[in-house]
């Protein structure tokens, strides 16, 4: 059951090629000279029906299903709700790792999640002013200067699908105008729920945001609470 210190205030948190002759001293005319195009990634639609059938397990029931070897508790589930819970907003509890989806009746969607390692966490209040299917997804500057090795192969973008790491959907969240590119998305790493994985966002398996991603709305608020270590937590 959802309790009161679930809710309780936050703080917002919130070298390219050589150009030929330029070596030995030969005129460039770099007037004329263009970099070469490098296409966007791509998600086509007429994939996306194919891509959810994919990543959903057959007969597959929220409560039930678990060819990932999830906890139980972070299968789907239906609870409690405080009173005056604001519909449609989203709670993450990153201590005991769920999300919640508040309902018009007094209750809550429940999902497990994975949330960022370390201090790449950032609890605050977010308003979730977009959300796509499969999206496409690159790393930011700050992730290929942090960690080069794993991200500048991706500098370019990756097409949306199953392997991308946005996975099947993508909450984006916002302060004010301002895109924080800190998600709630699916994964294609299902396992991680329960821990501590990403550079910044919070994961859900991928059949699970599916379900969800039909009742979020955009500017709807998505609260993100602090992380062990800041506060403890109950559910």
């Amino acid at each position: 059951m959802l309790t009161r210190r679930h809710f309780v205030a936050t703080t917002a948190a919130l070298f390219s090629s050589p150009i030929a002759g330029a070596a030995f001293g030969e005129p460039t005319d770099l007037g004329s000279y263009q970099a070469p195009i490098v296409a966007a990634p791509v998600s086509p639609p007429s994939m996306w029906a194919k891509w959810d059938a994919q990543v959903t397990p057959v007969n597959y029931d929220p409560a039930t299903s678990n060819p990932w070897g999830l906890d139980k508790r972070f299968l789907p589930a239906r609870v409690d709700a405080n009173d005056g819970l604001t519909p449609g907003d989203i709670h993450v509890d990153a201590v005991a790792r769920y999300l919640y989806h508040i309902q018009n009746d007094g209750t809550a969607l429940r999902f497990g999640v994975a949330i960022a390692r370390g201090n790449l966490y950032e609890p605050g209040t977010y308003t979730i002013r977009r959300k796509t299917k499969w999206p496409t997804w690159r790393p930011t500057e700050d992730m290929i200067l942090r960690d080069p090795g794993a991200y500048a192969q991706f500098e370019n973008g990756v097409d949306g699908g199953p392997n991308n790491p946005l996975g099947s959907r993508a909450f984006y969240l916002f302060v004010g105008n301002r895109d924080t590119y800190l998600r709630i998305h699916g994964t294609p790493q299902p396992r991680s729920i329960g821990g501590r994985a990403s550079s910044g966002c919070v994961r859900m398996v991928m059949a699970h945001i599916i379900g969800l991603y039909g009742q979020v709305s955009p500017g709807a608020t998505a609260f993100l609470y602090p992380p062990e270590g800041s506060v403890s937590a109950k559910s």
